[in-house]
């Protein structure tokens, strides 16, 4: 009997080990920073685009990028009232899909939210802020939770699109209202953890990071009015920076990106002549000033990376158009400002910058050049229906992954040995 114990001890250490150890993976790679670990990738394609390896055209509509676990791709869509989480085969063949929740129900209501994979399980939240935590394998929800609606969240006008936050035994999300700003709650069971005071406002449509500072772990994130941090281990409200609005802006922001930090310095940046900011976390870790701003890399939601020391994304001149920008990480100097298609989203691997035109569907390859927009290659994406194509590109194990309206499309740009 002792010895059935003592087996049982050892099988259960073992499995929480392997749950500690379980890779994430989620929104944007590791850190959310959108640029890639993978190396030995083409410098340059053909004029029709690196080789296609396949390409499913029978998913739903969403803005989803895609992660992976499993030796699967999940992604997200929408069919009718809900929003729903698909797994694919590596070869890109549809093998399940499960309801994970209420697709939002007015403008742009297709599914936004990039799924988040921890060893076998996978967590997703719908348009309207209803999370799931469902079986990797097999599609079956292991629970589910009605994040906004029970904390009395609000939203704004395209309602809820954060891709999910694990940490340890947490998961953390950000329903804003009257009642809280962000919530954590226990990633096995669904259950509340703690609750942030409120701030007064409305989340915005940005998935947050985790950052370390000044001996203290924050949930750094941008609701509608407000750059702000959360102690991860209490909920606390360390600090906060105001948004405001340009003159004459009437309705709700537009804050859809996610900061980048390094070393105590976090930049975001808002379309709608919002502009950027860079500030700086105080020693203390309750404070944060603004270092400087910037009005040239004003990012609708397509992302920026940085790469040595330069901050690359495009701006918003108005809906339908804008301009590919770099400036400084150190002072927001701009370098250059180059009109290419259309503005859109980036990531970046090897010193590479990979930009897709969210208008007509291109994709371009460009070297991360501060001295000018350098590009190298570039090819139209015609499978897949009518956009716009607002899911990011994503890089993983050699392959390219593009989300083009009810299409995902794998492209091999692992250069040849």
């Amino acid at each position: 009997m002792r010895m059935r114990s003592i087996k049982l001890i050892l099988i259960l250490l073992f499995n929480f080990t392997l749950l500690c150890n379980a890779q994430i993976s989620q929104w944007r790679e590791e850190n959310r920073i959108g640029v890639s670990p993978e190396t030995g990738l083409l410098k340059s394609w053909p004029a029709e685009g690196p080789k296609l390896l396949w390409a499913n055209t029978e998913l739903s509509k969403g803005y989803s990028s895609v992660s992976f676990g499993n030796n699967m791709i999940y992604t997200t869509g929408k069919k009718g009232s809900d929003d729903i989480l698909f797994a694919l085969d590596l070869n890109g063949k549809t093998l399940w899909q499960t309801v994970m929740g209420r697709a939002w129900t007015e403008s742009f209501p297709e599914s936004r939210a990039t799924p988040t994979v921890e060893g076998d399980k996978v967590y997703t939240t719908s348009g309207y802020g209803d999370l799931a935590c469902i079986e990797g394998v097999t599609g079956k929800i292991i629970w589910t939770y009605k994040a906004s609606e029970l904390n009395k969240g609000t939203y704004g006008m395209w309602g809820i699109a954060e891709s999910l936050l694990i940490d340890g035994d947490k998961l953390y999300f950000t329903p804003g209202g009257p009642e809280t700003m962000t919530i954590a709650i226990n990633k096995l069971t669904g259950e509340l953890i703690w609750k942030s005071a409120p701030l007064n406002d409305k989340p915005g449509y940005v998935s947050p990071v985790l950052i370390n500072y000044a001996g203290k772990k924050m949930v750094v994130n941008v609701s509608l009015g407000n750059a702000f941090a959360v102690d991860a281990s209490n909920g606390e409200i360390l600090w906060k920076v105001p948004i405001e609005k340009p003159a004459g802006f009437n309705w709700d922001l537009i804050m859809c990106v996610t900061p980048l930090y390094d070393n105590g310095m976090i930049y975001f940046t808002g379309g709608y002549n919002v502009g950027g900011k860079m500030i700086k976390i105080g020693e203390d870790g309750k404070s944060a000033t603004v270092v400087w701003t910037d009005q040239v890399l004003d990012v609708h939601h397509g992302g920026v990376v940085s790469v040595d020391g330069y901050i690359y994304g495009s701006n918003w001149l108005n809906n339908g158009d804008g301009n590919w920008c770099c400036i400084s990480w150190k002072t927001g100097e701009k370098k250059w400002e180059e009109h290419w298609n259309c503005k859109g989203s980036i990531i970046s691997a090897e010193e590479m910058l990979y930009i897709y035109d969210e208008k007509r569907g291109t994709l371009g390859l460009l070297k991360a050049n501060p001295e000018k927009f350098d590009l190298v290659s570039s090819f139209k994406i015609t499978l897949g229906d009518a956009g716009p194509f607002w899911a990011h590109p994503v890089i993983h194990h050699g392959i390219l992954y593009i989300r083009h309206s009810n299409a995902l499309i794998a492209y091999d740009i692992k250069a040849k040995q």
